[in-house]
């Protein structure tokens, strides 16, 4: 009920129930359930989404820390956490310290999804929007890069534009753009993409060729 209220962005009617099933799985569970951790960052979304940063901060932190230990520091779960806590990191313009809980996030969703896994590319815009806002472009735009070709051969393997294929065709074409190269180059780095996965980009969309 609480997810529903908040998807028709009803936060404080959702934000009760959120705290009253936190309690349940709390009483029920133990407090270091990975159900309780999985309360406690819905909460803090909650909280986040409310501008109540400094509620939700340590609420993230004990999610992170539950994950940890009760399912282990290289868990799918535990990616989940770093990635909640990297975002707030960065709403408070703390992206020193968001950067490697960014990074070990990619690495365990690497190595438990696979190198090629559209969740994989999205960690890695994650990483690459950082590096871009820090101005570390030449670091950034690979990972740009590799992002879109995952999203490029999910399109191709499934037949079906991946949603956050035009996304991250506009985030690769915007840091080419930054970098100082002209349209001819990044045109040409597009028609490159196009004849390896045998797509045609067109508009930030995708043709079949």
């Amino acid at each position: 009920m609480a997810e529903l209220l908040r998807a028709t962005n009803r936060l404080a009617e959702a934000e009760p129930l959120y705290r009253r099933a936190l309690a349940i799985w709390e009483k029920s569970y133990g407090p270091n359930h990975p159900n309780v951790a999985t309360a406690l960052n819905n909460l803090a979304q909650l909280l986040q989404a409310t501008n109540r940063l400094v509620e939700a901060e340590p609420l993230y932190r004990r999610a992170l820390a539950i994950s940890e230990k009760s399912l282990g520091k290289d868990h799918p779960q535990v990616a989940t956490a770093l990635n909640s806590l990297a975002f707030l990191l960065q709403a408070t313009n703390r992206l020193a310290e968001a950067e490697p809980l960014l990074r070990r996030a990619l690495a365990i969703w690497e190595e438990s999804l696979g190198k090629d896994h559209p969740q994989v590319a999205t960690a890695l815009n994650n990483l690459a929007e950082l590096l871009r806002a820090t101005n570390r472009l030449a670091e950034a735009e690979p990972l740009y890069r590799r992002a879109l070709e995952i999203f490029l051969q999910f399109t191709r393997t499934t037949g079906l534009e991946h949603p956050y294929l035009r996304a991250a065709i506009y985030n690769y074409t915007g840091v080419l753009a930054a970098m100082g190269r002209s349209q001819v180059e990044i045109e040409a780095r597009l028609e490159e993409m196009e004849r390896k996965f045998g797509v045609s980009l067109v508009r930030g969309g995708v043709a079949w060729k």
